[in-house]
């Protein structure tokens, strides 16, 4: 079993910044694919980015494009979503999530990541 911490999470202002880490354990953590994904009450989860463990490729649902970044340090076994210009609909508890190793194809869909953290709150007030 793969653990996933989540961290950094909080309260933020509009406009603010926050970068969250997902710590993972294991010997092969650069096989597998990370993913983030959020859920606001009384929304389904949404997905928000990821990142390949074949060359580091990332994606990006069109509300973030182009605020949030999402990068990993093997060396560390951490995943990041540096998380720019928040808005309140930012607010949501903030999950990550692994893929089985060498897992290729959509990345956008919870069924395709078999392991997830316990979420943080991040919180953005206006």
């Amino acid at each position: 079993q793969v653990q996933l911490v989540e961290s950094g999470g909080g309260l933020v202002q509009a406009g603010g910044s926050l970068r969250l880490s997902c710590a993972a354990s294991g010997r092969t953590y650069s096989s597998y694919s990370m993913g983030w994904f959020r859920q606001a009450p009384g929304k389904e989860r949404e997905f928000v980015a990821a990142i390949t463990w074949s060359g580091g490729k990332t994606y990006y649902a069109d509300s973030v494009k182009g605020r949030f970044t999402c990068s990993r340090d093997n060396a560390k076994n951490t995943v990041y979503l540096q998380m720019n210009s928040l808005k309140p609909e930012d607010t949501a508890v903030y999950f990550c999530a692994a893929t089985a190793r060498y897992y290729s194809g959509g990345y956008s869909s919870t069924k395709a990541y078999v392991y997830w953290g316990q979420g943080t709150q991040v919180t953005v007030s206006s």
